[in-house]
């Protein structure tokens, strides 16, 4: 089949509740993919961050090949010898004391929720059903009905109502906005330390250390929620680190799966897990020994290869070579390692730019019409980002 073929199949049977750029990719490795006629592209989305370690990394891929000869399924009914090890080395890794295994992203910030609200009835003594929690206008957090009823995004909220309650939202970058929206019903604010669906936004240098100290201050939970943002993806190994801001609970998934399959979890110290008890909170699939010996290996590469100073020194050179081009119709070029965005003219529809770009071989998808990310497998070689560059730069020279 050609690749107009499996795009007529997938407009025929899939709900149209994506609008993807019309490339049919077949084949991956690393931070390259091919579609069914063979072209070759560089991919500068990363499935949104889930692939930082690049496709089919060898080392993930060999504890996936070996685990899917043992035992791939057992709920956690029982133990199993992969959730343990993998665990230990996600709570070295990201320097809390206990974590809690889920699957999807928006499941890790689900869980994290419910543990604020549950650590402010317990151990706040809020009465239950008072909790609130401020966001941020502008956030994406997930696509349940919790997470869109904190989104400010209609695409995302319009007509699914009625919206859970309990959310205040503030402007995202405004620390005064988060001090005065808690009261004494407060039980944790949560936050993106970079907004990434909104279109790569960066907050003031400084805001991640006052929402630290406004939370300590109330005697409530900081959530970061580092989905996207972790794992190596904006030069440090979470974007908090960038101002030693430690949250009390931060949401992790995507490149947790080292782009094999769906992990997320949250992580955070005793004094906040121990709300949870046998049967308040589970998954039937979260820990799985399939998903232990995948995670192991994903945090094993990023360890290994350090591409969180990879990712920085990239992200240095890709901003500044952008900034030096001087593009027309561009207002912003922003962004931390290999998380970037350029922001073009409020009028100007990015899209056919990303069209432009696929032929030039790079797959990037546009955010809110006018921006563009950019964020390819942080395995991207110096050989192979100078060659994205040069295509990237003379598209946009002429969008």
């Amino acid at each position: 089949m050609k690749s107009q073929d499996y795009i007529a199949l997938d407009n025929q049977y899939c709900a149209h509740n994506y609008h993807p750029i019309p490339v049919v990719i077949s084949k991956a490795r690393g931070c390259r993919v091919w579609d069914a006629e063979g072209r070759e592209y560089y991919d500068f989305l990363s499935a949104y961050s889930a692939v930082n370690q690049g496709h089919l990394h060898p080392h993930i891929v060999e504890a996936a090949q070996e685990q899917l000869t043992r035992v791939t399924l057992t709920s956690r009914a029982f133990h199993n010898d992969k959730m343990g090890p993998f665990l230990e080395k996600l709570c070295a890794y990201t320097g809390y004391e206990q974590a809690l295994p889920m699957n999807t992203g928006v499941e890790a910030v689900e869980t994290a929720l419910k543990a604020a609200r549950r650590w402010g009835a317990e151990k706040k003594g809020i009465q239950n059903g008072a909790q609130n929690i401020v966001c941020a206008s502008g956030n994406f957090h997930g696509r349940t009905l919790t997470a869109v009823s904190m989104s400010s995004d209609p695409e995302s909220y319009v007509n699914y109502g009625p919206y859970v309650p309990g959310f205040v939202k503030v402007p995202f970058g405004s620390s005064v906005a988060v001090r005065e929206a808690i009261d004494d019903d407060t039980v944790a604010v949560l936050i993106e330390p970079i907004q990434g669906e909104a279109g790569v936004v960066v907050p003031p240098n400084g805001y991640l250390t006052e929402l630290r100290q406004i939370c300590s201050d109330a005697g409530v939970l900081l959530i970061f929620d580092e989905i996207q943002t972790g794992f190596c993806r904006t030069g440090r190994r979470f974007a908090w680190q960038y101002e030693e801001a430690r949250p009390d609970i931060m949401c992790l998934g995507k490149a947790l799966g080292g782009g094999i399959m769906p992990i997320s979890a949250i992580v955070a110290d005793r004094n906040v897990m121990e709300v949870f008890t046998p049967g308040t909170h589970g998954s039937t699939f979260g820990g799985n020994p399939l998903a232990g010996a995948v995670g192991l290996a994903a945090i094993e590469v990023l360890e290994m290869e350090r591409l969180e100073d990879r990712a920085y020194v990239l992200g240095e050179r890709f901003r500044a070579e952008l900034r030096d081009a001087h593009l027309q119709n561009t207002r912003i070029i922003r962004g931390k390692g290999l998380l970037n965005a350029v922001v073009f003219d409020d009028s100007f529809d990015a899209f056919p730019t990303c069209l432009a770009l696929k032929e030039k071989g790079i797959l990037a998808k546009q955010t809110h019409g006018n921006i563009i990310r950019f964020a390819p497998p942080l395995v991207i070689t110096d050989t192979e980002m100078r060659d994205a560059l040069e295509r990237i730069i003379s598209v946009l020279r002429t969008a």
